[in-house]
């Protein structure tokens, strides 16, 4: 098995425990489950949700500019 190291920001990684107490998981069994269901998804799904969050996120980007 391997590993992974991701850096977040502590507000996110404060959801994140938020998340994992909600679930009655650990954090790391939260991100872990949702990684598996990212790769578990058709590429034409995930394709589509990428366009949408970074069309999101340049809007987002254009109106705090």
């Amino acid at each position: 098995m391997s590993s992974i190291t991701v850096n977040i920001t502590d507000e996110r990684y404060q959801k994140l425990q938020e998340l994992a107490r909600h679930f009655k998981v650990a954090p790391e069994d939260l991100v872990r489950v949702s990684v598996e269901e990212l790769l578990a998804r058709p590429e034409d799904s995930f394709k589509q949700t990428v366009e949408y969050v970074m069309k999101k996120n340049a809007e987002l980007y254009k109106r705090l500019a």
